[in-house]
């Protein structure tokens, strides 16, 4: 991955501002990074912006889930793992994609 001192400086904004780097091996091209028990990953793009790879989620052992609906309920699932998305879990998820979308914003 080709990273410009702008993509870089971007990602130590995101890091000051309480993000932490996160390796996820099974995507080498892309940046992780997680806050409130939560996960994205990012990619480069053009010569000064990052991006979002996938949407945010919660992090299940150290792993990135999905949400699904389920017998009229909301889980995040990571393998054969799960766990009820509370409102708890969702606002979490909610605060770090709000927080995220604001430090990945082109500067104005």
């Amino acid at each position: 991955m080709e990273l410009t001192e702008a993509h870089i400086a971007r990602l130590r904004a995101l890091l000051a501002q309480g993000f932490a780097p996160i390796s996820f091996p099974l995507f080498p091209a892309c940046l992780g990074v997680g806050k409130y028990g939560c996960a994205a990953l990012l990619r480069p793009v053009g010569a000064d912006r990052l991006e979002k790879a996938a949407p945010p989620s919660l992090l299940i052992e150290g792993n990135l889930s999905v949400l699904v609906e389920r017998g009229g309920g909301k889980w995040f699932v990571w393998k054969s793992h799960q766990v009820v998305a509370t409102a708890e879990r969702l606002g979490a998820l909610r605060r770090f994609e709000e927080e995220l979308e604001r430090w990945l914003a082109p500067p104005v």
